[in-house]
């Protein structure tokens, strides 16, 4: 399965990051012809929230407010 979050919250500490996702939506509506790929992950994923905390001081200060990314969700072992 794969999710399209935005980042939605960014809380800085010297060591650490603790970042806040959430599935893609858009305020106003998507275009009807379907064109806004937006469109089609808030269709089938319509609500999502991620937290997670970055110790790896090579991510600190790499997510932006804003930024969009995939998640992908594959079984382990």
């Amino acid at each position: 399965m794969r999710a399209k979050l935005q980042v939605s919250d960014v809380q800085s500490t010297a060591t650490s990051e603790r970042l806040s996702l959430r599935a893609v939506c858009k305020t106003g509506g998507y275009p009807a012809d379907g064109s806004d790929e937006d469109n089609s992950f808030a269709k089938w994923t319509p609500s999502a929230e991620l937290t997670m905390t970055i110790n790896n001081p090579d991510l600190l200060g790499k997510f932006k407010i804003g930024d969009k990314f995939y998640v992908d969700f594959t079984p382990a072992p």
